[in-house]
């Protein structure tokens, strides 16, 4: 693509399930950081969506095979109303992240449905997709794969850290871009906070009024993950297994749960960012007020929020951007973050 603007789409859908992100973005190609976020938009999951991402993770290849089509086909119609709802006319490409079903890479297993041929099919247009396969066949963890985004159109902080359903960060060290997952989020807040209706707890209201269970939390922050060095990468496969049980055994008072979850979250993090306040944090978590008082106490820091659409839809804009690094033939995945063999242009293109 050797124009000097781009016209991106961006989509993208998290693990927590809250709905699917898409971002109408403008790239400069002399200088990456001046992009500007033309019109964004969250479109909810309605329950039978939901109920089926949620359960994908037992289902049968075959199942899964025809759960990428009509998920495609999903993401398309969304992609489409987007389009027209936003009058947008100019479009060099879509860059869809998928939504992840199944993350193993230490046993070579990762998958992102949302089938790109089809996508390309409805909307008539260049579709970008499967950014985490490559890697993984590269020895690498497949994830995370934002950190080139911070790198090249974030690199005025020293700590980009997402808060989404699981919490990741990057940063600079020794010349190289670090980046990993810290600890889960909303995956396991949103589970527990479901059992008594709510899809999210507002502000982090109901763990505000819960106690900590000390048992609960110390297992936790023992858990052999913790100890790991980067590249390292979590999933809800680790969850089931790890987390869900642990808790279900020592508490059952979702209060409780929520507040020393909180905890435990504010503590991971806090290990790696205390001090800094050059920090940027995004994602559905930043407005869990309750958790970000935790994260500050822990941290010893105060943190200086960016705008709402950063926030929100950082990860759908550099999914975009990932896209135009792959068209281009660039890298857009770093070994030093996954610990994949090699940098490499990851991704799959299709065309309508």
């Amino acid at each position: 693509m050797n124009t000097k603007t781009v016209f991106a789409i961006g989509v993208m859908s998290g693990t927590s399930l809250d709905g699917i992100d898409l971002v109408y973005v403008h790239f400069e190609k002399d200088s990456y950081a001046k992009f500007t976020i033309i019109c964004a938009k969250t479109i909810p999951y309605n329950k039978e969506w939901k109920n089926r991402l949620q359960n994908a993770i037992d289902f049968s290849a075959e199942e899964l095979e025809e759960l990428d089509v009509s998920y495609g086909k999903h993401l398309a119609l969304i992609i489409n109303k987007f389009i027209e709802n936003n009058q947008i006319e100019k479009i060099d490409f879509i860059a869809s992240h998928g939504h992840t079903i199944l993350h193993e890479p230490e046993n070579g297993i990762t998958l992102q449905i949302g089938n790109g041929k089809e996508i390309a099919k409805i909307t008539k247009q260049k579709v970008v997709c499967d950014f985490r396969t490559q890697d993984v066949k590269l020895g690498g963890q497949g994830a995370p794969l934002v950190p080139i985004g911070d790198e090249l159109l974030f690199s005025n902080y020293q700590f980009c850290l997402n808060l989404g359903g699981f919490s990741n960060i990057s940063y600079h060290k020794n010349k190289l871009r670090i980046a990993f997952d810290i600890c889960p989020v909303n995956i396991v807040l949103n589970y527990y906070v479901n059992k008594l209706g709510f899809a999210f707890d507002d502000s982090g209201k109901i763990a505000s009024e819960g106690k900590i269970n000390d048992t609960l939390l110390k297992k936790l922050n023992a858990l052999p993950f913790y100890k790991k060095e980067p590249p390292k990468s979590l999933g809800l496969e680790w969850v089931q297994k790890e987390i869900f049980p642990l808790i279900d055994s020592l508490e059952t008072d979702v209060a409780i749960i929520l507040r020393t979850f909180a905890e435990h979250i504010a503590i991971q993090i806090a290990k790696i960012i205390k001090g800094s306040n050059s920090i940027l944090v995004t994602g559905g978590g930043v407005f869990n007020t309750f958790l970000m008082e935790r994260i500050e106490y822990h941290s010893n820091i105060t943190v200086t929020l960016t705008t709402k659409e950063i926030i929100d839809f950082k990860e759908a804009l550099i999914f975009a951007f990932l896209g135009l690094l792959k068209i281009d033939n660039q890298v857009n995945c770093l070994k030093s973050v996954t610990g994949a063999t090699k940098d490499h242009s990851s991704g799959v293109i299709f065309y309508p």
